[in-house]
């Protein structure tokens, strides 16, 4: 008899400081699947569930059932209606019949309007209705971990990469362990270790500085004999939880002590790094005039991180544009994006070739600035559908919902209906944009976008714009993180 395999996922990355709420129904526009439909969204996507789908294939042994799999665009809170449902759909599916292993794929950084620790509330119901039943959860490196969620896991893995490559292989490992502990071949034990701290994520790439040498250190000890996993988070600055601050989380063969040894070693390592994850960054004006000073015959990028969706940006903050107008530069330029679905339909009414006066940012809040309002040519209309192929979420299909790109005094300006980050390749071609006749791309992105434009572009520059995702924590006041952690 085939032994049989729960998968649930829920995937959402919360930005406290955010002026926007989540819904169930922008969950529902990213993924919103359960069974066959799952296997025909997720199936040959370098995705967590992308190796669900690969280990269905060639275990046999093994029924896989996916129930509620759900993920959005990081943003704002969620709100704690979405959030019942969600979990309800989750536990609903669990309580269908008896499993031999569950596999849960969650971010670790989820919030709700009213609780900075959902996902801590969702493994206390799987734990009680799946009670012994194995059970592995990974987490992406932005997560924000917590005993009381390490106590309810039996195996937990995180993502080892930043920008994030690496997620199939991180689930296919956690099924491989949880598969194995059903069959009595492993008994994991974890420990986490935390630091005393809240790092943002300007400087956390896992390609170079001090995160790549934590990174090269939780290698050295996976290697040990007996260690199952180990994985370091750096948290999410963003997200206002008890459990905020970096992570070290170890899991051993049996060996608890081995377990927290390692852990405080690699948060040791961690702490010991803090100031070196602080940055300084110039200025748009002044990024800008470093960008063009640069030499080459591929574009240089810009990138606005205070108002990168995936660090709950709102795609609303107009400063980066603002310079970028002032500047004028004497190169063929994209600006990527503003979010505004009223702009793109009264694009869409009046056509190709319009000419419009349009306020572009300060929508959702002018607390980042306020609207530039200028004249504007609508140059192409899409309907915003696409498969990345860069590396990030490699072939997965993404919908950023009808988009207008305008002609501003030169600039070519990209708005959308949806609010997510221009992180692949196909985002521009989808518009009709060669990268290699641009000379300089500002977008509303930050570490993600490396994966996919380093090798096509001649420098990134990330600059400091007022936004819900800066660079410095001393505006944000939280409700819920330890009193005391060095920010």
């Amino acid at each position: 008899m085939k032994k049989k395999l729960a998968v649930a996922r829920l995937w959402y990355e919360g930005n406290s400081f955010s002026p926007i709420v989540t819904d169930l129904e922008i969950f529902q526009a990213r993924e919103w699947v359960e069974g066959h439909a799952a296997a025909t969204l997720y199936r040959d996507t370098a995705t967590e569930m992308g190796a669900v789908i690969s280990f269905a294939d060639s275990h046999d042994e093994w029924e896989v059932t996916f129930l509620r799999c759900a993920a959005a665009p990081p943003g704002g809170p969620v709100t704690d209606a979405a959030f019942a449902v969600i979990r309800d759909d989750i536990r609903d599916g669990l309580q269908r019949q008896k499993w031999d292993a569950v596999y849960l794929s969650l971010h670790g950084a989820m919030v709700t309007v009213g609780n900075p620790t959902p996902e801590l509330n969702l493994l206390t119901d799987v734990r009680a209705i799946i009670g012994k039943t194995p059970l592995a959860v990974t987490f992406d490196l932005h997560a924000n971990i917590g005993q009381p969620m390490i106590d309810l896991i039996d195996i937990a893995i995180g993502y080892k990469t930043y920008p994030h490559v690496d997620m199939d292989e991180v689930a296919a490992r956690a099924i491989n362990l949880v598969t194995d502990m059903a069959r009595g071949k492993v008994k994991p034990v974890g420990a986490i270790a935390k630091v005393p701290a809240i790092y943002t994520s300007f400087n956390m790439r896992t390609t170079d500085g001090p995160m790549a040498e934590i990174a090269a250190a939780a290698a050295k000890w996976r290697s040990e004999d007996g260690v199952l996993e180990a994985s370091v988070f750096g948290g999410f600055a963003y997200g206002d939880s008890p459990f905020a601050g970096p992570t070290a989380m170890v899991f051993t063969d049996g060996d608890r002590m081995m377990a927290q040894r390692a852990a405080k070693a690699l948060a040791v390592d961690m702490a010991a790094r803090r100031e070196r994850f602080a940055l300084k960054l110039p200025s748009p004006t002044a990024a800008i005039a470093e960008a063009l000073h640069v030499s080459g015959e591929k574009p240089a990028a810009i990138t606005d991180p205070a108002d990168n969706p995936l660090s709950g940006g709102i795609g609303d903050t107009p400063t980066l544009f603002r310079a970028l107008l002032e500047a004028k530069p004497d190169v063929p330029c994209i600006f990527a994006f503003f979010w505004d679905p009223d702009l793109v339909a009264e694009a869409r009414r009046a056509g190709i070739g319009a000419k419009l006066d349009v306020a572009f940012g300060g929508r959702v809040s002018a607390a980042f600035g306020k609207p530039v309002r200028i004249g504007a040519k609508v140059l192409t209309l899409t309907e915003g559908k696409f498969r990345n192929v860069g590396p990030f979420e490699h072939n997965f299909a993404v919908d950023v919902g009808e988009t207008a790109m305008f002609e501003v005094e030169g600039i070519k300006v990209i708005v959308t209906s949806s609010c997510q980050t221009p992180n692949d390749p196909a985002y521009f071609t989808l518009h009709g944009i060669d990268l290699a006749k641009i000379g300089l791309l500002c977008v509303k992105a930050k570490n993600h976008f490396r994966a996919g434009f380093t090798s096509l572009t001649r420098a990134i520059i990330e600059c400091d714009a007022p936004g819900p995702a800066a660079a410095s924590l001393e505006h944000y006041t939280f409700k819920h993180a330890p009193a005391g952690l060095a920010r």
